[in-house]
Formats: structure tokens, sequence, C-alpha cells
């Protein structure tokens, strides 16, 4: 009987931590949305491999409008552009991006980290994720890949640096 009450108390907790750490995705969303100031942490660990935080803020005005630049502005020349090779602790991380009809059109990457298996592994798993997602974004304003930090930020600069090659 103890053990059901302890294992229900864990399961409650793991349910309420869930739901915070939703909350809080959403608002963190919200409040970039309307253009107001935020933060984001955003790090994971997987298997003790890659781990760390990373994040932003933006800002905006009262009306709920923008202001500063975006790496989303401005059209995007046809062609495929080689990003920089971004150094992690884990390995180097470059990609190359294809633009076609001023969209992105493809992501292909370079090189991922590769310090051991499991950064292979890692670099594996988080390249299509990413890959879609920047695809879907049509810029590098994405999130990292939770596990995957140090792969994800690689990528992401990798990722920027041909955009702006593109630009």
């Amino acid at each position: 009987m103890r053990a059901r009450i302890v294992i229900g108390g864990v399961l409650v907790s793991i349910g309420i931590l869930s739901v915070g750490v939703e909350s809080a995705v959403v608002h963190r969303d919200a409040v970039s949305a309307a253009g107001g100031t935020g933060t984001s942490d955003a790090g994971g660990t997987a298997g003790g491999t890659e781990s760390g935080t990373g994040s932003g803020t933006g800002t905006g005005t009262g009306t709920g409008t923008g202001t500063g630049s975006s790496s989303t502005s401005g059209a995007l020349k046809d062609g495929t552009y080689t990003g920089t090779a971004a150094a992690t602790q884990f390995g180097n991380v470059q990609v190359q991006v294809t633009v076609a009809g001023g969209k992105i059109t493809d992501v292909t990457p370079l090189q991922l980290t590769d310090r051991d298996g499991r950064s292979v592994q890692i670099s594996a798993q988080a390249a299509p994720v990413l890959r879609q997602e920047a695809l879907s974004a049509q810029s590098a304003e994405i999130d990292t890949v939770s596990g995957a930090t140090y792969t994800s930020e690689g990528y992401l600069q990798s990722l920027q640096s041909a955009l702006d090659q593109a630009r």
C-alpha cells in the first residue's frame, strides 16, 4: 500500500512538472510573438555526451510590434551556399544550404559532431529534425534539439552563415 502511495506521488509530481514546462514554453512563445521581452533556455543531456544552455532575448514596442533586425528579412538569392564550420567541443558542424525561388529548399550537413560514437549517434538523430525545422521556418531562427545542444548550436551557427551569404 505504501509503495502505491509513493508511486502515485511521483506520477503526480511528473505531471505537474510537465504542465509547468509546457506553460513556460507557451508563455515564452507568446511573449516573443507579441514582440515583448523574453528569454529562453534550451538544454539537455543525452548520456552525458552533450549538455548546455542557450539563451536569447527579444525586444519589442508596447504595441507588440518588434523592433530591430531579423535574419529572415530580405530575399534570398538562388544558389548553393556553404556555411562556415562551427567548432564545438564534440567536433565541427557545417551545413550547405540550397535556395531556389528565394526559398530554402534543402539543408545538407557537410560535417557533424564526431568526437566519439555517442556524438555521431546524437548528430545523426538531430540533423533531420534541424533540417525540417529550418525548411519550415525558412530561417536559422529555430529551437535546438533537446539532448543535442552542441550539435544544434553549431548547426544553427553554420546555417546562419550560409543564409548571410544568400542575402
